[in-house]
């Protein structure tokens, strides 16, 4: 990468920072903004994520904003231990990614602030809400569909998201012994017999594909390619050095022959591909006006999805691949509703033609933008070096 894309790098590093700090105060209690304009309201899993890319700039006021945010949340958690969707509101429950998000963030924030016992009564409360989360206790995490950051995408019983956030977690907090039994448990394969007369246990690896199953419950699994869940696992360890490199390759010439047929505008992976069509079985009324194909969760392009790429190519020593990314990512990230704006950080592009389609000034799409360019600066995965 030349000086030239260095420049443009700062630039938009500059440029998302700035939309950090405009939403780090919003309307509820003083609580950063999930958008500039859209989204007023503090989400949980969207603040959580942004940790990542705040822990890296190292603003003070972008910390203090995260360290209330997160004792907001440890005092809206429920009796059992389960974290709201939103940070100010404890009633609004029913989230299968805001606990285990909550656990992480609250490790990468021990990490970045050197405080070991942070939020320490909150998090073994979070930490035993997790475990009964398993309802087979064996470690894998279950979930309910559109429970997790796909409120329009069925993902049903031991989703990969979930469980990689879950493994992460655990390793950046030191349950090193837990962590492993559930990739142990993620490792065995997916069923793909009518019935399990044998009663083996269902897991989350692919036959004869490089990746791990989009969710998998009993006999019934989804084998589309989810790139947030996929990406957790190779940048947290979880995928073995070789699964990470035959997953980074395939995902490559996956996304080739998508532009090569036009479902894909930009060198940059969709968040979910194959995209659901409306021929096939998984698809649901719903999705023809909220989910369309390369569209939104049914294969948009997200921002902070490609955050955590970018990063996901750095841990897999893809350092050349990461910083071509990035400099695509760059390119995106100017794209805006708003034409005034130089940098939009919009929510999600539409796959075919790259266009703007949710929220500028989207906080997680700013954050995971710092800390992917840290990571490819750095060459290396920030916080999970476990």
């Amino acid at each position: 990468m030349d000086n030239r894309n260095w420049q443009e790098i700062d630039k938009a590093k500059n440029a998302a920072l700035e939309v950090l700090l405009h939403n780090a105060k919003g309307p509820f209690h003083g609580l950063p903004r999930t958008a500039a304009w859209g989204y007023p309201e503090p989400y949980t899993r969207d603040l959580m994520i942004s940790i990542l890319g705040i822990a890296v700039s190292g603003n003070e006021k972008l910390t203090v904003a995260m360290e209330k945010t997160l004792q907001i949340l440890s005092k809206n958690q429920s009796e059992r231990g389960h974290i709201p969707s939103f940070v100010h509101d404890s009633g609004n429950r029913g989230a299968s990614d805001t606990t285990p998000l909550f656990l992480l963030a609250v490790g990468i924030f021990r990490k970045y602030t050197g405080r070991a016992d942070f939020l320490e009564e909150a998090v073994q409360k979070a930490l035993k809400w997790m475990e009964y989360q398993s309802p087979s206790d064996e470690y894998l995490i279950a979930q309910l569909p559109t429970s997790d950051w796909r409120d329009e995408q069925w993902v049903l019983g031991f989703g990969l998201f979930v469980n990689t956030l879950t493994y992460s977690y655990l390793k950046m907090l030191g349950y090193d012994e837990r962590a492993q039994k559930l990739q142990s448990a993620m490792q065995h394969f997916t069923i793909t017999s009518n019935s399990n007369d044998t009663h083996l246990h269902e897991g989350m690896v692919v036959k004869k594909k490089p990746y791990y199953a989009l969710w998998s419950y009993k006999i019934y699994s989804s084998e589309r390619f989810d790139l947030l869940g996929n990406s957790i696992a190779i940048l947290s360890g979880l995928a073995a050095p070789d699964r990470a490199e035959h997953m980074i390759a395939w995902i490559e010439d996956q996304c080739h022959k998508m532009m090569e047929n036009g479902d894909l505008a930009l060198p940059i992976a969709p968040n979910l591909f194959p995209f659901i069509l409306p021929e096939d079985s998984d698809w649901l009324p719903r999705y023809e006006t909220f989910n369309k194909p390369g569209d939104y969760h049914n294969g948009g392009i997200w921002p902070f999805v490609s955050g955590f790429q970018i990063a996901a190519l750095t841990a897999a020593g893809k350092h050349k691949l990461a910083r071509e990314k990035l400099d695509t990512l760059t390119n995106l990230v100017k794209i805006s509703h708003n034409k005034e704006l130089e940098y939009g950080f919009n929510e999600w592009y539409k796959a075919q033609d790259a266009m703007p389609m949710g929220q500028d000034w989207q906080t997680w799409s700013a954050a995971m933008y710092l800390y992917a360019a840290q990571c490819v600066a750095d060459k290396k995965p920030h916080f999970f070096d476990f």
